[in-house]
């Protein structure tokens, strides 16, 4: 038999908002989704890139800007979207903790399958 498989964790973190009733979160599609408009300048195109319908892409960021209470995109009709500052800031925290995780969880995992 070879040298095997080549296994490694995969981290998914969320973020919540312990004070809403509602179960939407900032996770990863989110994140996707606002990295998007970050770089293309619109959610219709960042929905698209991730070839999901622009209705659903902005269901799923109504739902979480109403979870967590934060408004994480302006919105400018047809001149496309920006994240907002708040919407920024959490993209950035949330890129990073994943990025920590990540790495971590790696190396614990590779350390455990010794």
């Amino acid at each position: 038999m070879g040298k095997g498989p080549e296994l490694k964790p995969v981290i998914r973190l969320a973020v919540t908002n312990s004070s809403s009733e509602s179960n939407s979160q900032f996770g990863r599609g989110v994140a996707s989704l606002c990295l998007g408009v970050r770089t293309l300048g619109s959610l219709n195109a960042a929905a698209k890139e991730m070839k999901m319908a622009y209705s659903k892409a902005w269901r799923i960021v109504k739902e979480t800007e109403s979870a967590l209470d934060m408004q994480l995109l302006n919105r400018d009709g047809a001149h496309g979207s920006t994240l907002t500052d708040e919407g920024n800031k959490l993209l950035d925290a949330y890129l990073e903790v994943e990025e920590r995780l990540q790495a971590f969880a790696e190396e614990e995992f590779a350390k455990l399958m010794k």
